[in-house]
């Protein structure tokens, strides 16, 4: 067995179009709580595109 996860059979044209180990109904997805360090880039890049934003229209 190689150390490689799929397969060549895996991907491609010939591939199977269910992935069974990608989205697997034996383990749900949980919602989890934001770090600090997550928000504050988001409010960042937000920040960013506002000013850019208001910038090119002659506003800021």
């Amino acid at each position: 067995m190689s150390d490689w996860k799929y397969d060549v059979e895996d991907v491609g044209e010939d591939a199977d179009d269910t992935p069974s180990d990608i989205f697997s109904e034996e383990e749900p997805l949980e919602p989890g709580s934001p770090s600090a360090e997550n928000v504050l880039f988001v409010l960042l890049g937000a920040l960013t595109v506002l000013f850019v934003f208001l910038h090119a229209i002659g506003v800021a």
